[in-house]
């Protein structure tokens, strides 16, 4: 049967999806605990800074070097996936992100500055959980390579971006529940009002509890469930097994004729992605007024549960369409997504230039819709680059080491955009810093547009000449 044949005939046995179901529930609840452990981080800042006197400028550096920390490790944890598996490889993170986050929450900080700074203590810490947390995503990818067929993908990276962002709403509402009310157990305080420490106490529980869930629910394949090897038919090999040796995944996917394009692309999503999930909070701060470390307004908490539910609406939309529409093929709807993305926030720029975003009424609500607009935008890209196209390229035994590849640029364009964010944000003033922001995301836009517009123009150069290849 031809490629195009199965797309619609796809017929699963009886009792395959409440598996599969149960599996990528599983996987997914597993990987919003990651983002419970990641996004606390953004809400501890106010904190850190009044403590420690950090500036938005070391933030944004603490976050550039967890993101350089990240993408390294999702080239390393990428290819360990491929040869171990990608249940071992979310279950290793998951220990070393709960390790971490109990530092920061438990240890005394100020014991460990003591010998060095305490910036350093904390990059120190950021780069360690950045490693862990990059078992994650190869792991999960991996997994479900060899559960999804090419045309069912899309609209698995749609529910894999609704995974993603339960646990970053989650975070938000016990984020600044916490900070707000402490924590009090059976009478017991356990963090004050305003403790920053205590978001990395709480959100560690619910990754061990979903780490104890994966462990016994989850399988690797079809074929460790019990069902027939031919229930889901992998176009890049489709031999028995879903593991491969290290040097046959790194010589594959390395040089993938299309690998590198994604990569770019995906950099400019991390690029625009993480300087608005991370900045957020000293954004509310700063340009619009907010006390989000000890009364933080409705509308702040509204928009940063709005931010992830609007990202599920574009991560599902882009999936769908890129499987129906688009017959499996990523990089026509990513073209447009990335220029709607750029338009989005060159726009946002033009507004915040005129004054119109700020402490009062109306320049609050402009402020937080232009969030809002950027996370649907962007986390369309997210979900439908990072989490298709590596299945499309790796299939069911590289897919770890693909997601690997595609994953890191995201961080390693995060860090970039980082980097000069923070940069430029110590050279101009206080009222223009926030305007910079928006111009440098938006710039990044424009050049991942520009990527898999190439791309999609080397695919078609690739199938005049006979050579198809996946992805």
């Amino acid at each position: 049967m031809s490629h195009d044949e199965h797309r619609f005939t796809i017929k699963h046995p009886r009792g395959f999806r409440p598996r599969r179901g149960l599996n990528w529930f599983s996987i997914g609840l597993m990987y919003a605990t990651y983002y419970m452990c990641r996004y606390n981080f953004r809400f501890a800042t106010p904190g850190m800074i009044d403590e420690f006197g950090f500036d938005s400028s070391d933030i944004a550096n603490l976050f550039a070097i967890w993101s350089l920390a990240y993408g390294t490790g999702q080239l390393i944890n990428g290819l360990l996936a491929d040869r171990q598996g990608g249940k071992r490889s979310m279950l290793i993170g998951a220990i070393g992100t709960i390790i971490i986050n109990f530092i920061l929450g438990f240890f005394p900080l100020d014991a460990i500055s003591a010998y060095v700074s305490v910036f350093t203590t904390f990059a120190l810490l950021a780069l360690m959980n950045g490693y862990f947390q990059s078992f994650g995503a190869p792991g999960m990818v991996k997994i479900n390579a060899a559960w999804f067929h090419r045309t069912e993908r899309g609209i698995f990276a749609g529910i894999f971006g609704i995974m993603i962002q339960l646990g970053q709403v989650a975070i938000s509402k016990l984020g600044p529940f916490m900070l707000t009310s402490g924590i009090v157990i059976f009478g017991i305080t356990m963090a004050q009002q305003g403790e920053w420490r205590a978001l990395f106490q709480i959100p560690p529980l619910f990754t061990a509890a979903a780490a104890v869930l994966m462990f016994f629910a989850v399988k690797e394949s079809p074929e460790d469930a019990g069902f027939d090897d031919s229930v889901i038919v992998d176009e890049i090999d489709d031999s028995e097994g879903v593991t491969v040796s290290l040097s046959k995944s790194f010589k594959t996917i390395l040089t993938h004729p299309l690998i590198w394009f994604y990569a770019v692309a995906y950099a400019c999503t991390g690029a625009v992605r993480q300087p608005t999930d991370q900045l957020s909070i000293l954004y509310f701060e700063d340009q619009l007024g907010f006390d989000m470390a000890n009364d933080p307004p409705r509308i702040a908490v509204a928009t940063l549960i709005a931010m992830p539910v609007v990202a599920v609406m574009g991560s599902i939309m882009s999936g769908f369409i890129s499987d129906k529409f688009a017959k499996g093929r990523r990089a026509p709807v990513a073209v447009v997504l990335y220029f709607v993305e750029a338009c989005v926030i060159g726009t946002a720029a033009i507004i915040m230039a005129k004054g119109l975003v700020g402490p009062t009424t109306s320049g609050i609500w402009t402020g937080c819709i232009i969030l809002i607009l950027i996370s649907m935008t962007v986390n369309s890209t997210h979900s439908l680059v990072g989490a298709a196209a590596p299945m499309d390229i790796g299939g069911k035994k590289m897919a770890g080491f693909a997601a690997g590849v595609i994953d890191s640029f995201q961080y390693y364009g995060a860090a970039f955009a980082l980097f000069i964010t923070g940069i430029v944000q110590k050279q101009v003033s206080e009222e223009d810093k926030w305007f910079y922001w928006l111009v440098i995301m938006a710039s990044f836009g424009v050049i991942g547009g520009i990527s898999m517009f190439m791309l999609m123009m080397k695919q078609r150069r690739l199938r005049r000449e006979g050579r198809i290849v996946s992805g």
